[in-house]
């Protein structure tokens, strides 16, 4: 048996197990360390010490924004600011469909980095669902939908510059034009996964498409007991004391100004966030919102809330790394191959990406191995370009949506309080709707465009 078909049957363990168990940190571990005794079974010990540090160092950076946001998200709650921000919104997000809608608009609009798009909204709109009764469900499905599929499609995303930047370097993306940002967004309109996405979440908001699923049973769980989460995600919701003194909404709304404009302006979350928790101490400590001597036990805990998703992506990063040693990605390459000709090659694209992105959870790593194969191969065919680029925007777009153990998914399911698995399940439907209409239009437009 091969290594890559190995590899593959971790992952399969990986999904099966995490289902079955509800315990998707431990499945992840034992098919990394099973995975590193196959590869190194005289030292495995020693192999798995090395693997997680190199996971640690390569990927410091989102774990450090996941706790960093963390402790931005406790100082802000600590100045009760988002009770003066509720008071306002309240006057527009009256009803569960405005509430839905606002948050759709809000996903829109912020598309600089899917990260920052499910932290922010998320802080802001919580509340606001537990008012009307929504399910976190729903509010975490609405932050993961909104997140990546726009931030693919815009050139000046996180997304876009990676995407960008791999694109680049491929002579048939550079016969486009010599305006990288123009030739991206021709393969924006393509970009099927998202544009459906898109179009099932509105529908979803506005009442049209109907609750499927874990979605469905956690609607029947509010209506019956009235709880916005299940008891299983109870340890993310810490009782709120329901005499605090009201804040003021400027308290709110500077520091997530400042976040997102810092972030568009340098082009780093990191920057953002840093400068937002600096604003927050600024504005709190002289008007004795919080003391010099709370400051830091505050931000230590808001740190420690986000120590779980840290130490999941930490394992799905030594999980990457195994399988990537195992050579997955090359193996699932060499399996489709022979099936490719011009009008199907599109839609073979987009299944790859879509599989080895969830399968990985390393969306730009991905990208990075699948493009300098598949434009050279799509002009070789005759394919339309663009429509192969979309292809792997799309497919990442549906690797990150669907993977339940990619980073948007584990963020917006802890921004929004509810447990990672019970977000992936209930999202899961309309992941699967948004996957069948893409494969059928990426089928049509490979025939029409061939």
């Amino acid at each position: 048996m091969s290594l890559g078909l190995i590899s593959v049957l971790l992952i399969l363990f990986v999904v099966i197990g995490a289902i079955a168990t509800k315990r998707v940190e431990i499945c992840l571990f034992l098919a990394s360390f099973i995975g590193i005794i196959i590869l190194y079974p005289t030292h495995p010990l020693t192999q798995m010490s090395s693997i997680f540090q190199e996971a640690l160092i390569n990927n410091a950076w989102v774990m450090l924004i996941v706790g960093l946001f963390g402790c931005f998200i406790s100082l802000l709650q600590s100045s009760n600011g988002h009770l003066g921000f509720s008071k306002i919104v309240d006057k527009v997000c009256n009803t569960e469909k405005k509430t839905m809608v606002a948050t759709f608009i809000m996903g829109i609009v912020i598309f600089i980095e899917e990260l920052l798009n499910a932290m922010t909204i998320g802080a802001c709109m919580k509340n606001h669902y537990d008012k009307q009764k929504i399910p976190r469900e729903s509010l975490a499905y609405m932050l993961d939908a909104t997140g990546g599929p726009i931030c693919v499609m815009v050139p000046i995303s996180g997304w876009g510059v990676c995407l960008t930047s791999i694109f680049v370097k491929e002579k048939a993306f550079q016969d486009l034009g010599t305006n990288p940002v123009k030739s991206y967004l021709m393969a924006s309109p393509m970009s099927f996964y998202s544009l459906i996405t898109l179009v099932i979440c509105f529908l979803f908001c506005i009442g049209v498409m109907p609750k499927l699923g874990a979605m469905k049973k956690a609607y029947e769980r509010v209506e019956k007991t009235g709880m916005v989460y299940s008891e299983k995600s109870r340890r993310y919701n810490q009782q709120v004391d329901d005499n605090v003194q009201d804040g003021k909404i400027v308290d709110f709304l500077v520091p997530i100004g400042v976040l997102i404009a810092l972030t568009l302006i340098t082009g780093d979350l990191m920057t953002g966030v840093i400068t937002a928790t600096i604003t927050c101490a600024v504005m709190y400590i002289p008007r004795k919102i919080v003391t010099a001597e709370e400051l830091f036990p505050i931000m230590l805990k808001g740190f420690y809330d986000m120590l779980p998703v840290d130490a999941v992506l930490l394992l799905t990063y030594a999980l990457q790394i195994v399988t990537d040693k195992m050579g997955m990605t090359e193996y699932i390459i060499n399996a489709v191959r022979p099936y490719m000709f011009a009008q199907v090659f599109p839609v073979i694209i987009f299944l790859l990406v879509a599989t080895l992105c969830f399968c990985t959870a390393s969306l730009v790593g991905v990208c990075a191995i699948v493009v300098p194969i598949a434009l050279p191969l799509g002009a070789l065919l005759g394919c339309y370009t663009p429509l192969v680029m979309a292809a792997v925007m799309s497919g990442a777009g549906f690797g990150s949506h669907a993977c339940f153990y990619a980073d948007a998914t584990l963020v917006s399911s802890r921004v929004a309080g509810i447990d990672n698995l019970e977000h992936a399940v209930s999202q899961l439907p309309y992941v699967l709707i948004g996957g069948g209409l893409s494969i059928v239009a990426f089928l049509a437009a490979g025939v029409i465009m061939a």
